[in-house]
């Protein structure tokens, strides 16, 4: 079995655990109905994106 033939430092560990951190989710507002969604993409509730209706969302 392959075995570390010594111990792995902090620094080393912790630069190969640099990538799994959390990362903050970006949210705007909805100009139409005030609801949070993500940037650059249409608003799931309304279905407005830049002032403009692009789908149809039913309220059912």
């Amino acid at each position: 079995m392959a075995v570390p033939k010594r111990k792995v430092s902090r620094m080393r560990r912790g630069n190969r655990r640099s990538h799994n951190s959390l990362h903050i989710v970006r949210s705007r507002e909805c100009p139409n109905c005030g609801e949070f969604s993500l940037p650059h993409r249409l608003c799931a509730s309304c279905g407005y994106y830049r002032s403009r209706e692009v789908i149809a969302v039913s309220d059912s």
